[in-house]
């Protein structure tokens, strides 16, 4: 295999293998633990969760061993080609504290009658 690690090709099968040991041991214990007297479905959930985080981390080992692979090979990687746009927005100066700011006016309120002037 020239493309895909072999940690990577293992993982797969025990994700599947993971799998089934989940819908068999839910649905019929006793064909997982036939040593056993009363199997329990927790007993096949655990070892499920175990043989699914083995597959994991052999995934993540594959694949890191296929970057550096990758990486000491010229011409070859896996990485996208970036894009022209930058990846966040160009920040725009922060205005000058010691600058002169334009008066602001102070808001009016509006005249109630009683205080309106009355003309004789």
């Amino acid at each position: 295999m020239n493309t895909m690690n072999t940690l990577i090709y293992y993982s797969f099968n025990l994700m599947i293998l993971s799998a089934i040991i989940l819908i068999v041991g839910s649905i019929k214990p006793k064909w997982l633990f036939f040593w056993m007297e009363k199997p329990s479905r927790l007993g096949a959930i655990a070892l499920a969760m175990v043989v699914f985080m083995i597959a994991a981390v052999m995934y993540g080992e594959g694949n890191r061993q296929l970057d550096q692979s990758n990486a000491a090979r010229p011409g070859v990687s896996n990485v996208a080609p970036a894009a022209d746009v930058p990846a966040s927005p160009i920040p725009a100066p922060a205005p000058d504290a010691t600058a002169p700011q334009p008066p602001q006016a102070e808001p009016v309120a509006p005249a109630t009658p009683a205080q309106v002037p009355v003309q004789p």
